[in-house]
């Protein structure tokens, strides 16, 4: 279980990267006015695939932990706000018909705002952001 989690440790890093890099690129599109194109929903759905990935390795090693040490209400929080996080990271595919500045608009949000419950999320576990696995 130990290189589970720290896959999932390292997976975090990965999110946080592909996030940074969609943030600045849908804020250009959005002040830009650019198209919607193929780059752009390959970063969205990397963006919430990798979260799907994290979390279905999150709930492996939340089910593990749980059984060994009981529901620890830290992990409870992180479980939660990475549930917000995850359903943030999905709602863009509601706006795939919507005109191009609107997806980039409310995509660019969607993740900041994924961003901010991963990051309160992580925050919550014993050792937060360090490079240890939690």
């Amino acid at each position: 279980m130990l290189t589970l989690l720290t896959i999932h440790s390292i997976i975090r890093w990965l999110i946080v990267l592909v996030a940074l890099v969609a943030v600045v690129k849908f804020a250009i599109g959005w002040l830009g006015g650019g198209a919607f194109k193929g780059m752009d929903r390959g970063l969205a759905a990397g963006f919430s695939g990798l979260l799907d990935l994290q979390a279905t390795l999150g709930i492996i090693l939340f089910v593990w932990f749980s059984t060994r040490t009981g529901f620890q209400m830290v992990r409870v929080e992180h479980a939660g706000a990475m549930l917000i996080a995850i359903i943030l990271g999905h709602l863009p595919a509601r706006w795939k018909n919507a005109e191009d500045k609107i997806r980039f608009r409310n995509t660019l949000f969607c993740i900041l705002g994924a961003l901010v419950f991963i990051y309160l999320g992580v925050s919550r576990l014993p050792v937060g952001w360090s490079l240890q696995p939690n």
